[in-house]
C-alpha cells in the first residue's frame, strides 16, 4: 500500500541513489540517472523556470522527444506547483496544429521546446495563417537549450492531494483536443491499484519504449516505478521504431521483468524479426507484458508468445488490460501470472443492449476478444444503455467508470464534460463492452461503429477479416463508416496503405472488397490507396483523420481514376452484349455503388450483398412482373446467365 498523498511525496521518499532510470540511446549507449539525482536535477530546472516567470498554477507545455529533458522538466513542474502539459512532437502538421490548439486553451500557458522544434512551429504557422498565434506562443516559450543543471534550487510549492498534478490531452488529433485533468489523488490512487494488481516489488525492473506523452508511458512506466521504488529503463519511441529488436535485446541484458506494448509494437517487432534468430537473448526474467491501448489482437498475442518462447518468454506473461486517461490509467486487470484468456461471441449480436451469444471459436461468425479482467482497486465499472440505465451481465453497452482515480472532468471544456460526465461521479469512457462473470470485455469504440443492414460492425473486426488477403498486414488497412444524411446506413470506406501503381491497386481493391463481402455481406463503397496511415504516438490508428480527408474531397481524384480503370475494364469485357444483357446490366448498375459489374462477373464474388440483390430483383420485377423469382438470382449468378434464363421464359 502506497503511503504517499502526492507525487512530490513519492519522489522525496524514494530519492534513492540505488534506484535508477536508464535512458537507452542505442545498443551500447545509455545514460543512467538515479532517483536521488533526478530529485536534485528537477529542483535545478525549477529554479530556472521560476526565474523565467513561471509560478504555481501556470501551465507548461512540454514539447520534446528527449526523455531526459522531458522528465527533468516534468518533475520541476510538480515541485513548483506548475501544471505540466505533455504534448507529443510527432512528425506531421497534425501534431503542430494540436499544440497551437492546446496553447490557446490554457489559462496562463507557457511552452518549453527545442530550438529546432520552435523553428518548425514557426514555419508551420507561416504557411497556415497562424503567424499571430505563433508570436503569442513564442513570447512565452523557453528553449531547452537555455536550461542547464546547476546547484541553484527552486522553491518547492506545498502540494495537496486535490491539487491538479498535470493535464493529459487526448492523443488523437481532433478539432477540439480534450484535456483530462488529473489530481495527485487521482494518480496516487491508481498507482496503488496498479502496484497491487501487478504485484510490484522493489526488485522489479521495467522497460518501456512508449512515449512519455502517453498515459502508459508516463504513468504506467515512469511514475509507477518512482512510487514503487523500482528501477526503470526507457527507450525513445523513435529509436524503437527504427530498431525494434533492441527492445528484446535490452530486456535480456537488463533482466527486465515488466514490459508493455499495444498491438502495433508486437507486430512491428515480429516483422523486423522475421526468420532471424536473436543471439544470446534470455527473456526468462519477464513476468508481465502489458497489452492494451487499442483493441487487443488475440492472434497477435499468440504469434508473439510462440515466436519468443524459445528465448524463455513464458505464455503467462501476456497481461491483457484495459485503461484510459480518464481513469488516470488502469481500469481492469486480469490475475497476474495466469495465461491470458479469450472469449468468442456471435458477430451478429453486437449491438447496444444485445445479449451476447457465446459460440465456438471455429464458428464462421465468431468474434474473438481478450478478457481484460476485473476492475482494479478503488475503480468501479458499470455497463449502461443509451438512456444511462445499468444493463445486466453479458449485455453490450457503454462502459462507465467511477472512483477516486477517475478525473472530475476535462480542462475548460464544458461540451466534453456534458457528454462524458453522466452524473454522480460516473464517466462514460466512449467504449463499448460487457461484463462476464465480473470481468470486463471491451469490443470497440462507440464512435467507430459502422452501421449497415440494421447491424453494428466494428472496424477492427473488418480489418482482421481483410488480413486474409496475403498483401494486407495489421495496421495497413483502415475501415471507416461515414453517415450520409440521405442514406439509412453508413458508407463503408476502406483505406489501404499502398505506394505502387494504381492499376495494381484496382485489382487489390476488388479482391479485398470481395473477402469482406463474403465474410460479412457488406459492400465497400470505396477502397482507397493512401500513402500513410495516421496514428497517435502510441500507435493507435486515427480513423477519423482519414474520414475527414475523404469528406473534404481529398481522395476524389484517386476515386475517379479508379472508376476510370474499372470502367475501361468493363467496356472491354462487355462490347458484345445482347439487348437483354445490356438492360439487366443497366438495372444492376442503377443499384450498385462503387462496384462495376461485368456480364460474366459472379454477383457474390463482385461483393454484392443479399440485400442489394433483393433491390436488383425488385427493379427486374417492376419491369418484368413474376418472370424472375429472388431465388433465381442465387441460381443464375451472372448477368449473362440471368439473361439467358429470362430469354427462355419470355
Amino acid at each position: 500500500m502506497l503511503e504517499f498523498t502526492t507525487l512530490i511525496d513519492a519522489l522525496t521518499a524514494n530519492k534513492n541513489p540505488n534506484r535508477t532510470i536508464s535512458y537507452i540511446e542505442g545498443i551500447d549507449s545509455e545514460t543512467e540517472i538515479s532517483y536521488f539525482d533526478l530529485y536534485n536535477r528537477a529542483l535545478s530546472v525549477l529554479h530556472q523556470l521560476q526565474t523565467n516567470g513561471l509560478k504555481a498554477g501556470d501551465e507548461l507545455i512540454i514539447f520534446t522527444k528527449d526523455n531526459i529533458a522531458f522528465i527533468d522538466v516534468f518533475w520541476a513542474c510538480l515541485f513548483g506547483g506548475i501544471v505540466p502539459v505533455p504534448v507529443a512532437v510527432g512528425i506531421s502538421d497534425e501534431h503542430r496544429s494540436k499544440l497551437f490548439k492546446i496553447f490557446q486553451k490554457l489559462s496562463n500557458g507557457y511552452c518549453i521546446a527545442n530550438d529546432d522544434d520552435i523553428e518548425r512551429l514557426a514555419n508551420y504557422a507561416k504557411t497556415n495563417g497562424l503567424s499571430s498565434s505563433f508570436n503569442d506562443l513564442k513570447a512565452k516559450t523557453i528553449a531547452f537549450e537555455k536550461i542547464e543543471i546547476n546547484s541553484n534550487k527552486g522553491e518547492i510549492h506545498q502540494a495537496h492531494e486535490n491539487d491538479v498534478a498535470f493535464i493529459q490531452f487526448s492523443s488523437g488529433s481532433t478539432s477540439d483536443p480534450k484535456g483530462v485533468v488529473l489530481t495527485h489523488k487521482n494518480i496516487i490512487t491508481n498507482l496503488n491499484a496498479i502496484a497491487q494488481g501487478a504485484a510490484y516489488n522493489e526488485n522489479d525492473i521495467s522497460l518501456s519504449w512508449m512515449p512519455l506523452t502517453h498515459d502508459m508511458g508516463l504513468i504506467g512506466f515512469h511514475l509507477n516505478m518512482i512510487a514503487c521504488n523500482m528501477s526503470q529503463c526507457l527507450i525513445p519511441t523513435d529509436l524503437f521504431s527504427r530498431r525494434p529488436l533492441l527492445w528484446m535485446q535490452k530486456t535480456s541484458s537488463k533482466k527486465a521483468t515488466v514490459l508493455c506494448s499495444p498491438n502495433f509494437g508486437y507486430k512491428h517487432f515480429l516483422k523486423a524479426l522475421g526468420d532471424k534468430t536473436l543471439d544470446n537473448i534470455n527473456l526468462s526474467s519477464v513476468r508481465l507484458m502489458y497489452n492494451g491501448a487499442e483493441p487487443i489482437s488475440v492472434d497477435l498475442c499468440d504469434e508473439f508468445l510462440t515466436k519468443l518462447s524459445p528465448y524463455g518468454l513464458k505464455r503467462n506473461t501476456m497481461f491483457t488490460v484495459y485503461g484510459l486517461a480518464e481513469a488516470t490509467l488502469a481500469v481492469a486487470f486480469p490475475i497476474h501470472g495466469q495465461q491470458y484468456r479469450t472469449i468468442y461471441i456471435d458477430r451478429h449480436q453486437c449491438r447496444m443492449a444485445d445479449k451476447v451469444v457465446f459460440i465456438d471459436k471455429d464458428h464462421e461468425d465468431a468474434l474473438s476478444f481478450a478478457i481484460e479482467g476485473k476492475p482494479v482497486l478503488d475503480c468501479q465499472v458499470k455497463i449502461t444503455d443509451e438512456n444511462n440505465s445499468t444493463l445486466a451481465a453479458d449485455t453490450i453497452g457503454d462502459v462507465q467508470i467511477k472512483g477516486p482515480n477517475v478525473t472530475q472532468g476535462y480542462y475548460l471544456n464544458e461540451q466534453a464534460n456534458m457528454t462524458a460526465l453522466t452524473g454522480d461521479g460516473w464517466v462514460n469512457t466512449g467504449d463499448l463492452g460487457f461484463l462476464h462473470d465480473g470481468e470486463l470485455i471491451i469490443i470497440g469504440r462507440t464512435k467507430d461503429i459502422i452501421f449497415a443492414h440494421g447491424q453494428n460492425y466494428y472496424p477492427h473486426d473488418l480489418e482482421n477479416i481483410a488480413l486474409q488477403h496475403k498483401l494486407i498486414e495489421l495496421g495497413k488497412i483502415v475501415c471507416y463508416g461515414i453517415r450520409q444524411d440521405k442514406e439509412q446506413r453508413d458508407e463503408l470506406i476502406l483505406f489501404i496503405l499502398y505506394r505502387k501503381d494504381i492499376e495494381g491497386f484496382a485489382v487489390l481493391a476488388r479482391e479485398v472488397a470481395k473477402i469482406i463481402n463474403e465474410q460479412t455481406g457488406l459492400e465497400a463503397d470505396h477502397v482507397i490507396p493512401v500513402k500513410r496511415i495516421p496514428k497517435t504516438t502510441s500507435g493507435k490508428v486515427q480513423r477519423r483523420i482519414l474520414g475527414d480527408e475523404y469528406l473534404n474531397g481529398e481522395f476524389d481524384a484517386i476515386i475517379s481514376q479508379l472508376d476510370a480503370i474499372n470502367a475501361a475494364s468493363h467496356v472491354a469485357l462487355n462490347e458484345d452484349m445482347t439487348a437483354r444483357e445490356k438492360e439487366l446490366k443497366e438495372i444492376c448498375q442503377s443499384v450498385l455503388k462503387g462496384i462495376v459489374l461485368n456480364i460474366n462477373d459472379n454477383f457474390f464474388d463482385a461483393g454484392i450483398s443479399s440485400l442489394t440483390l433483393a433491390e436488383i430483383h425488385q427493379k427486374i420485377d417492376d419491369k418484368y412482373p413474376d418472370v424472375v423469382d429472388i431465388i433465381d438470382l442465387f441460381e443464375y449468378q451472372t448477368i449473362k446467365e440471368l439473361a439467358t434464363f429470362m430469354n427462355e421464359k419470355l
